[in-house]
């Protein structure tokens, strides 16, 4: 999700403010040696500082949801649109919507987005003054207290090149795993850590690559692999992609006898809101989410025509079962379970229920968790409690006759990815929770449930990383993806340890 796509909207909510507060001293150029000829050293210094602080606050308000709370992983990017006066100004104006950046043409005049333009470039030289570029170190054998229990993190891979997206565990005592930039790992009982052959091309752009993977319930006999991915094709002199799922049989550490057994309709040139999570649900179906992709202008996820937008269900040969809410409508996409989501990366089954369970990032605000029902309706785009990203109204509704309420609703936004039940008795206190990942607070969320009802929460490894994933092991053990830095933790209760 660090990418040159989103760049320019990072840079735009991180330095809005500096440009705001100039009270006026600077010259609405686009050139950057006029402007700052018009500010004393003594002002300029004291708009550094202000800004600095205020790029900060301003980055986690608009940015953090997708892109962690600081710009470490855009320092060294360069500006897919241009970085003259010009093209940034026609950037933020007219915004690029493919790539997901809204324009500001009205949120801004013309002299304050020229204002903006001298200090973003102002800024793309002093990103090296912002206290952004440490790395975080390994926190292996960090002890931490909870409401509950004490719990010790136990490093079990930390050799990526990029963000690990999913986890799925290997009878052996193994694991597979994703990374986001196409690459999939078989890490052996012991900690070894091998790259498979055979994973699917990706396009690795925007929110896009190699996403979620999950094993067929009779691994054991059939070996078989599911990848959800963003694949992509030209069409019309242009680069399209869409959410994706691929079976494979595992073989040692090659996939073998490839299948696509799912491509979302239709492919888009965004790069963002591919959804991608999968589980078999205790019917021996496969249920997967596919993001909006972008398109809650043309209410992609409100039209039963199309799969953006929806959790769907399917056999694991990529069939539909025939007691498919839409099966027998005439238009509907048949492998539609629920619809009116926005971007789902959570999904996992009540323990004692059998019930889906998911969360969806909203806007800017809105994340929600839902309990999945069948043909139901959850809203998006029509309803919400989020606003968008720029701070303009998507909606005035947050009900609506015919549309299921969120179980819970996260304002302001944690960015919510990964999601596990909490099974067994390793961790006391716990049992039947919910656990969430942050990314953009970077902590792993512990949610009480009495039924259906969240009662109340806990924020557990806070500044430990972006949270992109959480599952609970065969073991019994709860096991967290991290990025920046890219790293997958067990949750030790310190009473185990002797």
């Amino acid at each position: 999700m660090t990418n040159v796509f989103f760049l320019l909207p990072l840079w735009l909510g991180a330095l809005f403010f500096s440009g705001c507060n100039s009270g006026g001293t600077g010259t609405p150029d686009t050139g950057n040696d006029q402007l700052a000829s018009t500010v004393s050293t003594e002002e300029e210094e004291r708009l550094q500082d202000l800004g600095r602080k205020k790029a900060i606050a301003n980055f986690g308000t608009y940015c953090s949801g997708c892109h962690g709370d600081n710009a470490t992983t855009f320092a060294d990017r360069k500006w897919r649109w241009g970085e003259s006066a010009d093209a940034i100004f026609a950037s933020i104006k007219e915004g690029h919507p493919d790539a997901g950046m809204p324009g500001f043409a009205q949120t801004f005049s013309d002299e304050e987005i020229k204002q903006l333009v001298g200090y973003i470039r102002d800024g793309m030289q002093q990103v090296a003054q912002y206290s952004f570029s440490e790395t975080p170190q390994s926190l292996e054998g960090t002890t931490l207290q909870t409401e509950t229990l004490k719990l010790r993190l136990e490093e079990v891979a930390s050799d990526f090149g990029q963000v690990p997206w999913g986890m799925a565990f290997l009878p052996d005592g193994g694991m597979l795993i994703t990374e986001i930039g196409g690459a999939l790992y078989r890490l052996s009982p012991e900690g070894r850590l091998e790259k498979v052959s055979g994973a699917p091309q990706v396009l690795a752009q925007g929110q896009g690559g190699l996403l979620d993977v999950v094993l067929h319930p009779n691994f054991n006999q059939n070996q078989l692999v599911y990848l959800s991915y963003s694949a992509q094709k030209r069409e019309g002199g242009e680069t399209k992609s869409t959410t994706a799922i691929m079976r494979a049989r595992l073989e040692g550490t090659a996939l073998k006898q490839p299948q696509t057994i799912f491509e979302a309709q239709p492919w888009e040139t965004t790069r963002h809101h591919y959804g991608s999570r999968m589980a078999f649900g205790p019917d021996g179906l496969l249920y997967f989410s596919v993001g909006d992709r972008g398109r809650h202008q043309e209410r992609y996820p409100q039209d039963l025509a199309k799969h953006p937008g929806k959790i769907h269900r399917i056999r694991d040969d990529g069939s539909i079962p025939p007691d498919n809410p839409f099966a027998g409508r005439s238009g509907a996409q048949a492998s539609i379970y629920s619809y009116g989501h926005r971007n789902p990366q959570g999904l996992a089954f009540h323990p004692q229920t059998g019930e889906l369970w998911s969360h969806e990032h909203g806007p800017r605000g809105g994340d929600e968790i839902n309990r999945v029902q069948a043909g139901a309706n959850y809203g998006w785009p029509a309803i919400s409690y989020g606003i968008n990203y720029d701070g303009t109204i998507l909606t005035d509704k947050t009900e609506q006759e015919g549309m299921l309420q969120p179980l819970k609703q996260w304002t302001p936004s944690i960015a919510p990815s990964g999601m596990a039940f909490v099974t067994g008795n390793r961790y006391k206190g716990w049992e039947g929770n919910l656990l969430s990942g942050s990314l953009r607070y970077k902590y792993l969320n512990r949610s009480r449930l009495q039924g259906a009802t969240v009662a109340g929460e806990e924020q557990l490894l806070k500044n430990l990383g972006r949270l992109r994933d959480v599952r609970m092991g065969p073991d019994g053990y709860v096991y967290v993806a991290v990025e920046q830095p890219a790293r997958i933790y067990r949750l030790v209760p310190v009473d185990e340890q002797n």
